[in-house]
C-alpha cells in the first residue's frame, strides 16, 4: 500500500506538540491591520491550541504527525 499524503496546507498551519495536542497560529494578523486596535493586534500574537471539535479533522490531514 502506498504512503498516505499529508495535506500541504495543513502542514504549513499546524504543529503537533510533544503531548500530542496541536497548536495553530491565530487568524486575523495578515493584512488590513490599520483598522485594528493595538490591543487587538497584541492579543493575536503567539499561538493557541486547536479546538477539540476540530482535532479529529486536523489529525486526518496530518497522518504521520
Amino acid at each position: 500500500m502506498p504512503k498516505m499524503k499529508t495535506k500541504s496546507g495543513a502542514k504549513k498551519r499546524f504543529r503537533v506538540r510533544g503531548s500530542g495536542s496541536m497548536k495553530r497560529s491565530q487568524a486575523g494578523k495578515r493584512h488590513i491591520l490599520t483598522k485594528r486596535t493595538t490591543k487587538n493586534k497584541r492579543q493575536l500574537r503567539g499561538s493557541t491550541g486547536v479546538d477539540k471539535t476540530n482535532v479529529d479533522s486536523v489529525a486526518a490531514m496530518l497522518p504521520y504527525a
